[in-house]
């Protein structure tokens, strides 16, 4: 696929593995997962076509009390074999922030993927939108002018609404997200950081938070020829009801 499309292709891989109860040898079933790894990758592909990452999780259903997959686990395996590393926005737990972990894994990862998907309770792919991990993420990704070293991917699966409207949802969230970020006062907060000085950081990201993005995102819209604000849901119900409704 990468080498048809002079595009590199993102394989991902994710294993729903564990146990409901602690097991005995922990250390065990983690050797059987790195040799099978091991084996998995042994034929080796050109980055130019295919990249590799892996992806952890905290817990599943019937993995509660183990993951044998876990987030150290994955970190030390992509470290040292070069793969990418696969942060879900959803496999972690609910107070520990994702976007701190941006900063630190590009320090030592030659790249990181991101699953956008949107946590509620334990399941993890509810529709994206711009809520406030999205925009910390966004933001430590501009921050770090790693755009060009991280995969985004929106990860979400909801077969309650109209799945062409979730995915403008969730896409739109993800671009805005981004934007913000980037419209974000770089050159004041970057000064005020190396000055030390705390007020005037906070000030400038506080006064941030009211700038007219909705504003930059209609004109970008616009020049895109893409309909803008409410008017994408009219562009959902005509293709809902022209096409989606037609089929057999």
């Amino acid at each position: 696929m990468g080498r048809e499309l002079q595009s590199p292709c993102l394989h991902n891989l994710w294993i729903p593995d564990g146990s409901k109860e602690v097991p005995f040898d922990r250390l065990a079933a983690r050797t059987l997962l790195r040799e099978g790894l091991d084996e998995i990758f042994a034929v080796e592909y050109s980055p130019h076509h295919m990249k590799d990452s892996l992806e952890s999780k905290l817990f599943g259903i019937g993995s509660e009390s183990f993951v044998v997959g876990s987030h150290e686990f994955y970190l030390g395996y992509a470290l040292s074999r070069g793969k990418l590393i696969c942060l879900d926005l959803g496999h972690f737990h609910p107070t520990e922030s994702v976007a701190d972990k941006v900063s630190a894994l590009l320090l030592f990862a030659p790249g990181l993927v991101f699953h956008l998907s949107r946590g509620v309770r334990w399941d993890s792919d509810h529709v994206v939108i711009l809520n406030d991990e999205i925009r910390a993420v966004m933001e430590e990704i501009v921050r770090a002018r790693a755009l060009g070293r991280v995969f985004l991917a929106l990860d979400y699966f909801d077969g309650s609404i109209n799945r062409v409207g979730a995915w403008v949802i969730g896409a739109r969230a993800a671009l805005k997200g981004i934007l913000a970020a980037l419209l974000m006062p770089e050159t004041t907060l970057r000064n005020a950081d190396a000055a030390g000085d705390g007020f005037r950081r906070l000030a400038a990201r506080e006064e941030a938070v009211t700038l007219p993005l909705g504003a930059v995102w209609d004109r970008f819209c616009l020049e895109a020829g893409v309909p803008t604000g409410a008017s994408v849901q009219a562009e959902i119900a005509r293709y809902e009801r022209d096409v989606l409704a037609v089929r057999d």
